[in-house]
């Protein structure tokens, strides 16, 4: 997929508003309601950085640090919860992102919204497709994340890479995809979202 083949299948992207649930995870698991505790979900946004190298269009992911609370050395896209209700979900995927890995938002034009995306940790996550300029500098907070590397686009939007696995959590069996690459196993929310992003762009 080149670049302006990209352009013009977020431009039909964003004629077709996001459904106001996710996709993904949400749709693996229909048995499990979310809100059922009458605790709403918490809000949250990520950015998915494509990257314009030549001659592949790459998507950058971040490895989370070993040490954290919360999904601990998980293949995950920059991002994080909003500062407060009045924030605007994109600004958040901007500012998370600065503050993760030092990508300028300068640096990032973004270009179409995807689903939402219930994961069963409690959060509904807001992603942004960006377009992110070769030239960039990165200066990644070793508190937040492990590593930073890329895939190529048009590998994760090649359905014949998208698994779907299964495993217990909190006593019971729920269903999640996941893309292998290399020795990175991109999974759960993260997976979920560029499932979603191929149905949205491709199908």
């Amino acid at each position: 997929m080149t670049e302006d083949e990209l352009r013009l299948l977020c431009r039909r992207l964003v004629q077709q508003p996001p459904a106001s649930t996710g996709q993904g995870d949400h749709s693996l698991n229909p048995h499990v309601r979310r809100e059922a505790s009458g605790r709403p979900l918490k809000p949250a946004a990520v950015l998915v950085p494509v990257v314009v190298r030549q001659p592949l269009l790459q998507v950058l992911f971040t490895r989370r640090a070993d040490h954290l609370a919360r999904h601990a050395g998980q293949v995950s896209f920059p991002g994080g919860r909003l500062n407060d209700d009045v924030e605007p979900a994109v600004e958040a995927a901007l500012r998370e992102t600065e503050e993760e890995i030092g990508l300028l938002r300068d640096h990032v034009e973004i270009l179409a919204e995807l689903d939402s995306y219930e994961t069963g940790t409690g959060f509904r996550i807001q992603p942004f497709i960006g377009l992110v300029r070769e030239g960039f500098a990165l200066t990644v907070d070793p508190e937040e994340v492990a590593e930073v590397f890329e895939v190529p686009l048009a590998f994760l939007m090649d359905e014949r890479n998208h698994e779907t696995h299964s495993g217990t959590w909190q006593g019971a069996e729920r269903r999640y995809h996941a893309i292998p690459f290399g020795r990175h196993y991109i999974w759960g929310a993260t997976a979920g979202i560029l499932v979603n992003m191929h149905k949205r762009l491709l199908r």
